[in-house]
């Protein structure tokens, strides 16, 4: 029989938790409505419109031609503005990750982030950071920490990391990002060093995307880098391939129903950022 009052406190627990999580996405979009551009000039705030025209019909060449358009202007907000919200939101799901990671498994904050350090020239050293970790000692609760570690050994499998290897992996960490569309080399042999070095420190490497956007060519890259990969699939239910499963079924928390809950106010506060964007004010 449900208990009419533990059902309005976990009602009332959930709505709280919510507001906290959804508060890493909407804080991180709403960041991108004061977007200015820099117009190449490296300008710490940016470029008023005022601005922009006193530069442009400054030159001779660009007033000519008419760049000092206010419409010009409007496009220069939107083209940076559209790359900062990819990079806001992916910002974003970077600490709600984390988070829900952390509260799920009952983690410490400590537990939940990881980086290493790298000698550079001189004395000199680099801390390197991942945007997650799961140590499969530190979850309390039996159940799910076998179902890190039986995820961790299937993952291993399915790359085909020798036996000797797989044995001393002692959690997961995690490299989060909202999509996958550049082809920067820079960035993948970065990525690639980092899951070296997991390796090393006995943590198998995951990306784990929140969209479905990856190229095929990263994707195959990736995985033969020994890179467990989790994209925003969730046409199948496989832990191993789709991110939202991995994050139902192992850690225990539904974070695509999460996000289809507050879709509306998600998609309210990109399209206020986009108008405000798109205008040449």
């Amino acid at each position: 029989m449900n208990d009419p009052v533990s059902d309005t406190l976990a009602s009332m627990n959930q709505q709280e938790q919510d507001r906290e999580y959804l508060a890493y996405i909407v804080n991180a979009i709403r960041v991108c409505a004061d977007y200015r551009p820099k117009l190449g000039h490296g300008a710490d705030k940016g470029y008023s419109l005022a601005e922009f025209q006193k530069m442009y019909r400054s030159d001779p060449f660009y007033n000519w031609v008419g760049l000092d358009n206010p419409l010009m202007y409007a496009a220069h907000k939107v083209a940076g503005g559209m790359t900062s919200i990819y990079r806001q939101i992916g910002i974003g799901c970077e600490s709600l990750f984390r988070k829900v990671v952390q509260d799920a498994l009952a983690l410490t904050e400590d537990d939940v982030k990881w980086s290493y350090t790298v000698r550079k020239g001189r004395g000199k050293t680099r801390t390197l950071y991942l945007d997650a970790r799961i140590p499969t000692d530190s979850v309390p609760d039996t159940a799910k920490r076998r179902a890190v570690k039986n995820w961790i050994a299937g993952c291993a499998a399915e790359l085909e990391v020798s036996d000797r290897v797989a044995a001393t992996l002692q959690g997961v960490v995690f490299e989060v990002r909202q999509g996958y569309k550049s082809k920067d080399s820079k960035r993948q042999n970065a990525d690639i060093a980092n899951a070296a070095t997991a390796y090393t420190k006995g943590y198998l490497p995951c990306v784990a995307i929140l969209s479905l956007q990856i190229d095929d060519d990263i994707a195959l890259r990736y995985r033969n880098e020994k890179w467990a990969l989790l994209t925003g699939t969730t046409a199948e239910d496989d832990a191993g391939k789709s991110l939202y499963a991995f994050m139902r079924t192992v850690v225990g928390y539904d974070l695509a129903a999460f996000f289809q809950r507050h879709s509306a106010t998600l998609k309210a506060e990109v399209h206020a950022v986009l108008t405000k964007l798109l205008s040449s004010q």
